[in-house]
Protein backbone atom coordinates (compact mmCIF):
# COMPACT_ATOMS: atom_id res chain seq x y z
CA UNK A 1 0.00 0.00 0.00
CA UNK A 2 1.36 3.13 -1.17
CA UNK A 3 1.88 5.88 1.50
CA UNK A 4 -0.66 8.35 0.08
CA UNK A 5 -3.61 5.40 0.55
CA UNK A 6 -1.94 4.52 3.97
CA UNK A 7 -4.83 4.03 6.77
CA UNK A 8 -4.67 5.05 9.84
CA UNK A 9 -6.77 4.80 13.62
CA UNK A 10 -8.95 7.81 13.60
CA UNK A 11 -8.26 7.77 17.40
CA UNK A 12 -4.50 7.16 18.18
CA UNK A 13 -2.85 7.84 14.56
CA UNK A 14 -1.15 3.73 14.16
CA UNK A 15 -1.01 2.76 10.57
CA UNK A 16 -3.68 0.00 9.94
CA UNK A 17 -1.62 -2.24 7.27
CA UNK A 18 -2.52 -3.32 4.34
CA UNK A 19 -5.26 -6.15 6.18
CA UNK A 20 -8.05 -5.86 8.12
CA UNK A 21 -6.07 -7.80 11.17
CA UNK A 22 -5.88 -4.30 13.15
CA UNK A 23 -9.39 -3.06 12.44
CA UNK A 24 -11.61 -2.48 15.25
CA UNK A 25 -15.34 -4.10 15.32
CA UNK A 26 -18.93 -2.64 15.03
CA UNK A 27 -21.52 -3.65 17.54
CA UNK A 28 -22.49 -6.15 14.97
CA UNK A 29 -19.32 -7.81 15.08
CA UNK A 30 -17.96 -6.16 11.54
CA UNK A 31 -14.61 -4.33 10.99
CA UNK A 32 -14.38 -0.71 11.59
CA UNK A 33 -12.37 0.35 8.59
CA UNK A 34 -11.98 4.14 11.06
CA UNK A 35 -10.60 2.52 13.80
CA UNK A 36 -8.28 0.05 15.30
CA UNK A 37 -9.14 -3.21 17.58
CA UNK A 38 -6.99 -1.23 20.05
CA UNK A 39 -9.13 1.47 20.40
CA UNK A 40 -12.58 0.12 19.12
CA UNK A 41 -14.07 -2.74 20.34
CA UNK A 42 -17.71 -3.88 19.80
CA UNK A 43 -19.05 -0.71 18.61
CA UNK A 44 -17.28 1.57 21.35
CA UNK A 45 -14.13 3.17 21.96
CA UNK A 46 -12.15 1.55 24.15
CA UNK A 47 -10.33 5.02 25.26
CA UNK A 48 -12.17 7.60 27.17
CA UNK A 49 -10.19 10.19 28.12
CA UNK A 50 -8.66 13.23 26.61
CA UNK A 51 -6.73 13.83 23.37
CA UNK A 52 -3.87 15.16 25.21
CA UNK A 53 -3.96 12.00 27.18
CA UNK A 54 -3.86 10.01 24.27
CA UNK A 55 -0.93 11.83 23.01
CA UNK A 56 1.04 10.90 25.96
CA UNK A 57 0.19 6.96 25.60
CA UNK A 58 1.48 6.93 21.86
CA UNK A 59 4.41 9.14 22.31
CA UNK A 60 6.65 5.75 23.49
CA UNK A 61 4.92 3.74 20.72
CA UNK A 62 6.12 6.94 18.06
CA UNK A 63 9.47 6.55 19.49
CA UNK A 64 9.69 3.29 19.06
CA UNK A 65 8.95 3.10 15.48
CA UNK A 66 11.43 5.94 14.82
CA UNK A 67 14.45 6.13 16.45
CA UNK A 68 15.96 9.25 15.89
CA UNK A 69 12.52 10.54 16.88
CA UNK A 70 12.81 12.56 20.70
CA UNK A 71 9.80 12.22 23.01
CA UNK A 72 9.38 16.05 22.18
CA UNK A 73 9.35 15.89 18.63
CA UNK A 74 6.72 12.77 18.94
CA UNK A 75 4.36 15.02 21.26
CA UNK A 76 4.95 18.19 18.61
CA UNK A 77 3.94 16.09 15.64
CA UNK A 78 1.31 14.33 17.32
CA UNK A 79 -0.21 17.48 18.86
CA UNK A 80 -0.76 18.76 15.29
CA UNK A 81 -1.87 15.81 13.48
CA UNK A 82 -4.37 14.46 15.97
CA UNK A 83 -6.90 17.72 15.58
CA UNK A 84 -7.27 16.27 12.52
CA UNK A 85 -8.39 12.55 13.26
CA UNK A 86 -12.00 11.91 13.41
CA UNK A 87 -12.49 10.89 16.55
CA UNK A 88 -10.40 14.59 18.01
CA UNK A 89 -12.20 17.00 15.32
CA UNK A 90 -14.29 19.31 16.76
Amino acid sequence: MSEMNQKFCQCCGMPMGDTEELYGTNADGSKNEEYCQYCFQGGQFTFHGTMEEMIEICVPNMVAANPRMSEEEARKSMLEWFPTLKRWKN
